[in-house]
């Protein structure tokens, strides 16, 4: 059974906030201000602190409450059973208290009369609430991702009739063998293969690498990519349901349906501290009737109530959400953007980190990484300036390349005459009256330097001839091998899957040291691999940037993205590195450590006031000292216990992750 969508929470928790500030600033002033509240009968304050309590705990609580009550009738104990039983005790005595304080022993009187819980009611409860938001806030990234993902095939495509007349068709209505017409700047809307025409595709959703990939008849396509340069006529082969975006699509809602809900510290030791403080106030009810003094029925009632008032889980249910939201904002600061509460808990005992390379290792711009001119009369400024003045026209990310190597060192570029560009096979144009081909390359292939292993390799042809070769390589980010020291400094097993092919892998591995490295992966493998990393009792965080890495992202124990990565890489992850930088990644790991070691220690400060207070609510001393725990001393203890908290989990604003 789950709660209300976020949307419905929301004004149950404006209403808790309005009405519970003030019902802590009347329980609470007197001892932050002694003499604030002097002068006003304690019979007023106690029935407005329940009149503005009630609505709280009836309406903003409702849906604890039906927790409570779930919990109950399904014997399953969790922190909405400790929560609204603790509440709710609270409440009833305090109602109680209000009603007939005159009637309560003499003993558990104060001089304002009985002393009253509301405001544990009220700050229990809204604390509840907001965590409960912010917990659904990070479920709602599934759909925003699917959505993002949906967005990707466009709605419309233009159908080739068999006497060559073009229509725009909505894309339900496609069926496998028709002809489709994709222009250059448009998304490619099925599954299918070029039946005629050329272009580059530049397929980045799909494998993550930047550069586009020449498509001619007979080649494949998929539904999502984008044609970049020519215009293509396309024989649908699979459509709606059945196309690779459709299966990354179903990829992508599985892994997040299928990944288990985070078991936080204070959620395990609940299951059985609940039925041991239930079983408590129950035995000391029982105890108080049979051998008490008289009146033995309220004693037994009050005692029986003390013990599950002190037993109330305010510190407890502050100990965990306090602690992740102050890391949350610690995070924030130094670029750490945590979109899910969880990925601080798994992030800490993690075994197994999986990286995608292209924009997480490297950069996913290619850059000039060698000039290397074959014909004796050009040295390699000429020759990149020739590249680099046929290449201006173009929009390729190799073009913008040439282009800024040669801004970079400063050469001046003649103008480019008669450009033309032939999708998948490069361009040509007259520079300074010479013809300049600037192709794919093709024969031996010279050597390189070690920069240029990984790199991609393009001709250029002056008058006709191969005058040399321009190397163009991804290059990897500074901070990518100091963090996979650190990483690895940690404990990690550090490997690397890229939808790359293996020659541009291994010696990004190589140059990394790293313990692994996974080539030609689809996002379907890697899914795979961290399934069944997983499987063999691996804690599994994967980096990735792209739609690719989607649903790798989900499945993962913790997913992280690049900063600068696709819409649907941010909200699949459970963290982003805003910074887009790997070192992030090291930081994150220190806050999540961090993190988690305080949330212990507030989960034993909350325990260490409640296992000190519940004997003496009981009534232990009792037969040897006639002394009962008075309910105002309750109170100071549940108050203190809270602000032990709270102030140690203020203690990470200050975390030193860096």
């Amino acid at each position: 059974m789950g709660l209300p969508h976020e949307r419905h929470l929301r004004p149950r928790l404006w209403l808790a906030l309005a009405c519970g500030l003030p019902v802590l600033a009347l329980a609470m002033g007197g001892m932050a201000a002694p003499g604030l509240l002097h002068g006003i009968n304690p019979g007023l304050l106690a029935w407005v602190q329940l009149a503005l309590t009630t609505p709280i705990f009836f309406w903003a609580g409702a849906p604890l409450n039906r927790r409570w009550w779930h919990s109950i009738r399904e014997r399953d104990p969790n922190m909405f059973t400790m929560t609204v039983t603790g509440t709710g005790a609270a409440y009833v005595y305090s109602v109680a208290a209000t009603l007939a304080g005159e009637s309560f022993p003499a003993a558990l009187l104060t001089a304002h009369g009985p002393p009253l819980y509301f405001e544990a009611v009220a700050f229990i409860t809204t604390v509840v609430l907001l965590g409960q938001i912010l917990e659904q806030r990070a479920h709602a990234r599934t759909g925003e991702a699917l959505e993002a993902l949906l967005r990707l095939a466009p709605p419309l495509a233009h159908r080739v009739a068999a006497d060559g007349h073009e229509e725009d068709i909505a894309l339900a209505n496609i069926r496998p063998g028709d002809l489709l017409r994709v222009r250059p700047g448009e998304h490619v809307p099925v599954d299918g293969r070029v039946a005629s025409g050329a272009s580059e595709i530049d397929e980045s959703m799909l494998t993550g690498e930047p550069l586009p990939v020449p498509r001619q008849a007979g080649d494949p396509v998929r539904a999502g990519t984008l044609n970049t340069t020519g215009s293509l006529v396309l024989t649908t082969e699979r459509v709606g349901a059945d196309t690779i975006l459709a299966h990354i699509i179903r990829l992508v809602t599985a892994a997040q349906e299928s990944e288990a809900p985070i078991a936080r510290l204070a959620d395990r030791v609940t299951a059985w501290f609940i039925p041991a403080v239930l079983g408590l106030a129950l035995a000391t009810a029982a105890a108080w009737l049979a051998f008490g003094p008289a009146p033995s029925v309220p004693l037994a009632l009050l005692n029986g109530v003390a013990v599950l008032i002190i037993a109330c889980p305010c510190a407890l249910g502050l100990a965990t959400p306090v602690s992740i939201v102050t890391g949350i904002g610690r995070g924030a600061r130094a670029g750490i953007l945590v979109q899910d509460a969880a990925a601080l808990e798994h992030l800490a005992d993690t075994t197994v980190l999986l990286l995608d390379k292209t924009g997480t290792l490297t950069t996913g711009r290619p850059r000039v990484a060698a000039v290397l001119p074959s014909a004796p009369d050009l040295d390699p400024e000429d020759l990149l300036r020739l590249a680099a003045a046929a290449e201006a026209p173009s929009e390729h990310p190799l073009a913008r390349a040439l282009v800024a190597a040669a801004a970079e060192r400063g050469l001046a570029l003649p103008a480019a005459e008669d450009f033309r560009a032939e999708p998948g096979v490069g361009v040509a144009a007259v520079v300074s009256g010479r013809q300049v081909a600037v192709v794919r390359a093709t024969g031996p292939v010279p050597t390189l330097p070690p920069a240029a292993a990984r790199a991609t390799l393009v001709d250029v042809r002056v008058d006709g001839a191969r005058a040399g070769c321009i190397a163009l390589a991804d290059e990897l980010k500074p901070s990518a091998a100091p963090a996979v020291r650190a990483l690895r400094a940690l404990g990690w097993r550090v490997e690397l899957i890229t939808g790359d092919r293996a020659e541009a892998a291994a010696p990004v591995a190589a140059a990394l040291n790293l313990d692994a490295w996974h080539a030609g992966i689809s996002p379907a493998g890697k899914l795979d691999l961290v399934r069944a990393r997983r499987a063999r009792g691996d804690r599994v965080t994967f980096v990735g940037d792209g739609l690719n890495d989607a649903p790798a992202l989900a499945a993962a124990d913790v997913g992280i993205a690049m900063g600068d990565g696709t819409d649907v890489a941010l909200r699949s992850a459970g963290v982003v590195l805003l910074r887009g930088d790997l070192a992030g990644l090291v930081r994150a790991v220190r806050l999540s450590r961090g993190t988690l070691r305080n949330i212990r220690q507030n989960l034993f400060w909350a325990f260490a006031y409640n296992f000190a207070g519940l004997p003496l609510a009981a009534g232990a001393l009792y037969p040897w000292t006639g002394w009962l725990l008075h309910p105002m001393v309750a109170s100071v203890a549940m108050s203190l216990s809270s602000i032990t908290v709270v102030a140690n989990a203020l203690r990470l604003r200050h975390l030193q992750i860096d």
